[in-house]
């Protein structure tokens, strides 16, 4: 049988991702006013994830808690808010800070290392990697010397790894992704769960990504977190249904929008230029 590119000692293979177990909101500690606390999942205090598998995606609309959620883990496992491992620290303001001393991780083993990726911050980090950092640690170029999305695949290939035990959260990783390197990122994916030593939990809105086969989906939609199927999440079945048929998609949402009443206030052009624009259309020769 082919052994995939990272194979876990045999001493390990008791001990296989996932080792984050469990996430639970602490109610003693949930009592702070406003957000996050006011996110409609963390009411009434009885917010709590199990993890099962080795990869774990988040689902939902925008605004549902998804990065909130990813980031305060983040907090907790000693990971720079702005993004990067334990060892990486430029001084990221940490808004989630009170969430995160309110959970409670579960882990068998804990695990210390691994990588926190934050898309909308990603360039700051770059930053602090090409001022403070080692060129040969990630591929023996700048990041900043790349776009965004050769730099994102340059941190995949060269921080992630399967040689030991890691928890990597990803919030959206998507974000700097064409379509095909995001295909590229699942075969990636695929190498690192094989190793038996990654855990994966990943915020995202891309079809492509949680299509991942054999991954736990939780989606944050309707005020609750809950397990859910990658066929039932909405993500795929807009994408779907537009791709379908995108012409008439786009002829619906422009007739809704032609007969919304403009907003008060709104300058929509005089009756004497609508009747002067028709008639330089009717004397205007026609192009076959």
């Amino acid at each position: 049988m082919a052994r995939s590119r990272f194979s876990a000692p045999a001493t390990q293979a008791a001990l296989r991702a996932p080792f984050l177990k469990k996430v639970a909101l602490l109610p003693d500690r949930a009592g702070g006013e406003g957000f996050p606390f006011d996110l409609p999942i963390l009411g009434g205090g009885g917010f709590e994830l199990s993890f099962d598998m080795p990869v774990t995606f988040f689902v939902g609309e925008n605004g549902t808690g998804k990065s909130t959620v990813l980031e305060a883990i983040a907090a907790q496992c000693g990971f720079d808010p702005g993004g990067g491992s334990q060892q990486h620290r430029y001084g990221s303001a940490a808004p989630v800070a009170e969430l995160a001393r309110a959970l409670r991780l579960s882990w068998l083993p804990k695990v210390t290392s691994g990588f926190y990726l934050r898309a909308e911050s990603f360039f700051n980090f770059a930053t602090y990697i090409d001022t403070a950092g080692d060129p040969k640690y990630w591929g023996g170029r700048s990041l900043h010397g790349q776009s965004h999305g050769e730099s994102f695949l340059t941190l995949f290939r060269h921080r992630f790894t399967g040689d030991r035990r890691g928890l990597y959260l990803l919030d959206e990783p998507e974000a700097a992704l064409s379509p095909r390197r995001q295909i590229e990122f699942l075969g990636l994916l695929r190498q690192w769960e094989q190793s038996g030593n990654a855990q994966f939990i990943i915020a995202t809105h891309s079809p492509i990504i949680l299509s991942y086969p054999n991954a736990r989906l939780f989606s944050f939609d309707g005020g609750a977190v809950h397990a859910t199927r990658f066929e039932d999440t909405e993500h795929y079945r807009v994408t779907r249904s537009f791709l379908l048929d995108p012409a008439a998609h786009l002829a619906a949402l422009f007739a809704a929008a032609e007969a919304e009443p403009p907003p008060d206030g709104a300058v929509t052009g005089s009756p004497g230029s609508a009747r002067r624009d028709r008639s330089r259309s009717a004397r205007r020769p026609r192009r076959g």
